[in-house]
């Protein structure tokens, strides 16, 4: 019985093996050596740009909008990330249909879709990457604000801030790519609708 167990895993191995090659032959793509060095400048770019600005600004602003930029971050970073996953998962046919009718924002559905590894390194990547990195920065910031002003180590108020970063960022992006696969399309679409007003469709 082993034997014939063993036989079986091995040829359902080998069946793996030759779709998975099949499935690569279909979607093989000629890496994108210029975007790839384009998004890692954007990314480092941005990365400097909001990493400046933090340092800069948050220090002159009260302990309440330091917190509250931490969320905005924090949420840009979620957002970002759920539709990320809803142009990696979307249905291209709908909105094939809702082209040809003239639908506002089909079009650039549609064309998301097709560059769907590009807009989800994109939004992912570069934009999530960028808002945890921020967050992160704005988190020590606070810290010190914390630890200065209610006279608490600053050891304690780092631990806490962390980790209430940390925790909120991956719920988040946990709760937030749960609900863009279900809802995938719709979230595309208004996605889709809103960048349309600014790219002309």
């Amino acid at each position: 019985m082993k034997k014939i167990e063993k036989i079986r895993l091995k040829e359902e191995f080998t069946n793996l093996k030759v779709l998975t090659e099949r499935k690569e032959k279909k979607n093989k793509r000629i890496v994108d050596i210029k975007w790839i060095l384009k998004i890692t400048l954007l990314a480092f770019i941005l990365s400097i740009g909001f990493s400046f600005l933090c340092e800069m600004a948050l220090p002159k602003v009260d302990l309440l909008i330091e917190i509250l930029l931490i969320f905005l971050f924090i949420l840009l970073g979620v957002l970002f990330d759920m539709v990320g996953v809803s142009v990696t998962s979307a249905d291209i046919e709908p909105f094939n249909s809702m082209s040809s009718r003239k639908v506002r924002g089909a079009k650039t559905a549609v064309r998301l879709i097709q560059k769907a590894d590009k807009v989800s390194s994109f939004c992912n990547d570069v934009i999530g990457d960028i808002c945890g990195i921020v967050s992160g920065s704005a988190g020590a910031i606070v810290s010190v604000s914390l630890s200065n002003d209610f006279s608490v180590s600053p050891l304690i108020t780092t631990l806490i801030t962390t980790a209430c970063i940390a925790s909120l960022t991956i719920g988040g992006k946990a709760l937030g790519k749960s609900y863009a696969v279900n809802k995938n399309n719709i979230i595309l679409y208004k996605f889709a609708k809103f960048i349309s007003r600014f790219i002309g469709e």
